[in-house]
């Protein structure tokens, strides 16, 4: 089965599901997705998101290192853009990557947002299943 035969309700279930938030932003710099896990999102996004400029979406004072990013995956120099952040006490993951088509052209950006302060603490091993 591949995406096409999944209906767009099952789509968006599965990407609220998922333990992070993401974000697409096309070709054009307009954000086009974003998914709205049950748990919230780290950074708010509303329906008045979708169709505005990536570069609106962003403090002012980043928004030279969201257009170096950009530049970088559209020219092909960046695969990914990795940071972190402490925010409230917790320990925020970022990273931007570039989505390609099957030839190399350059369709938008994933932006991948997660808590990891728990993760950050595990130690050892827990397997399926246990107590």
């Amino acid at each position: 089965m591949n995406l096409s035969e999944l209906p767009i309700d099952t789509i968006e279930a599965l990407m609220d599901k998922l333990p992070v938030d993401i974000s697409f932003v096309d070709e054009n710099d307009v954000v086009k997705f974003f998914n709205t896990p049950a748990r919230g999102r780290i950074f708010p996004r509303t329906k008045m998101d979708l169709g505005r400029k990536v570069q609106n979406c962003h403090p002012p004072k980043s928004v030279h290192m969201v257009n170096k990013i950009l530049d970088g995956f559209k020219n092909g120099t960046m695969d990914d853009a990795p940071f972190w952040l402490n925010l409230g006490g917790k320990l925020i993951y970022i990273n931007y990557f570039p989505v390609r088509s099957k030839d190399g052209k350059y369709l938008g950006t994933l932006e991948v947002t997660q808590d990891i302060t728990d993760i950050k603490k595990l130690e050892g091993e827990k397997r399926l299943l246990d107590e």
